[in-house]
């Protein structure tokens, strides 16, 4: 899942992308609400992790400005102000949801991956395909029942392709959701992710869509 952190807070914010990382998301981390609107209109995420109280641009602009320019991506708002009235205005103006600072890092991660399953249709924390079962919340895989080990890599690879099956994903989507774009790519690092995951699920699961991408196909 690739998550836009937009928090000034420097100390937090190198913490908050410190433990999402690890916790298997992507996150590119901004500081200021300029660069945030400027990450927002080149880069697709799956998240927007929001602070109000930011410089150059607050954080309620940047909210406006997303909503006013038709991009629905789920915004977390993450601040300080714990009024009634700043959380109307927060969910009025667009924001998903609303977690007051200081918080506790695994409601955060909760909430984040709630508003990821209801931006995709309510998609179930465990996905299937015949005997595969991918869960979104611990981060395991099964395949005829036996554990597979996945890297944190693989894994995103392979959620992102069930959570679109049917639907080709490109090999830059890949590259964006689980890499981000504060880290160097190897130009043939999903091709090895891929590679890898054919070899622990088997070669037909995913295709290859020759100068498109890769898709994990629908039954018939």
């Amino acid at each position: 899942m690739h998550i836009l952190l937009i928090e000034d807070d420097e100390l937090l914010g190198d913490g908050m992308q410190a433990v999402l990382s690890q916790r298997g998301f992507t996150v590119d981390w901004v500081q200021d609400g300029l660069a945030g609107g400027g990450a927002l209109g080149v880069n697709a995420y799956d998240i927007v992790v929001l602070d109000l109280m930011l410089p150059k641009v607050p954080g309620l602009t940047v909210l406006r400005d997303m909503r006013s320019r038709g991009d629905r991506t789920p915004v977390l708002v993450l601040t300080a102000r714990s009024g009634v009235s700043d959380r109307v205005q927060a969910l009025d103006n667009g924001a998903d949801d609303y977690l007051i600072k200081p918080f506790d890092v695994e409601e955060l991660c909760a909430r984040i991956r709630a508003l990821h399953r209801r931006n995709l249709g309510h998609l179930p924390p465990l996905l299937h395909i015949d005997n595969l079962v991918l869960d979104t919340g611990s981060r395991r895989v099964t395949f005829g029942g036996e554990s597979v080990g996945l890297s944190n890599r693989e894994f995103d690879v392979l959620r992102l392709l069930m959570e679109n099956r049917g639907r080709v994903m490109s090999r830059q989507r890949l590259e964006e959701a689980v890499y981000g774009w504060t880290n160097e790519v190897a130009s043939n690092a999903v091709e090895v992710h891929i590679h890898h995951l054919r070899k622990k699920l088997g070669m037909k699961l995913i295709r290859t869509v020759r100068g498109v991408g890769y898709i994990i196909e629908k039954d018939d």
